[in-house]
């Protein structure tokens, strides 16, 4: 099986696959599987292309035939991973201990441009009061992996939902990207 390039949902995406030997014009086409939606293969250059619009790994066997009689036919197995351009997980899940929520995320650039990166985690209470457990703001480059911020603070006695917020600007695209996470279920806090 062959990897291509990742693609980053709404980015523009181009690949040309080759192929060699054979008797040209080629024709190429999927054969079994499909391309992540927002992409297409050109028949006739074998250019995948498009914008993606979906996040996922997308397995597909692409088909050349070529212009002898009768047409040689060769089929390779590919996959093409999409990313989020601005990747927001879970590093170590909230949790309590005693007083206080602590946890930490992990934030990734899958995009080619530096990031003027905020993250703010807060824990919401049962009466919608917000307290803040964590607050960067850096430049997120698009060679760093995956970068840690740790979060954590005493709190009163209460049942809590943890939000992780990322939002990443590039002033010189006018774009903005968002992610998000949320605790599934509230945390309770009972100490002190």
């Amino acid at each position: 099986m062959a990897t291509v390039p990742p693609a980053v949902t709404r980015l523009e995406y181009l690949v040309r696959i080759q192929a060699t030997g054979g008797k040209q014009p080629f024709k190429w086409s999927i054969f079994a599987g499909s391309l992540p939606p927002g992409l297409s293969l050109d028949e006739t250059t074998g250019v995948i292309s498009g914008t993606p619009t979906q996040v996922g790994e997308f397995h597909f066997t692409v088909e050349v035939n070529d212009s002898d009689k009768p047409p040689n036919r060769r089929d390779r197995e590919m996959t093409i991973k999409v990313n989020a351009p601005l990747m927001l997980e879970w590093s170590k899940f909230p949790e309590v201990d005693a007083d206080s929520i602590s946890g930490s995320v992990k934030v990734s650039n899958s995009t080619a441009d530096i990031f003027d990166q905020t993250i703010i985690i807060l824990a919401v209470n049962e009466y919608g009061k917000a307290f803040t457990l964590g607050y960067q703001h850096f430049d997120l480059q698009p060679s760093d992996e995956k970068v840690e911020i740790s979060f954590g603070l005493s709190l009163p006695r209460g049942t809590y939902t943890i939000h992780a917020d990322a939002i990443a600007e590039v002033d010189a695209k006018n774009e903005i990207f968002r992610n998000r996470l949320q605790t599934p279920r509230p945390l309770q806090v009972t100490a002190p």
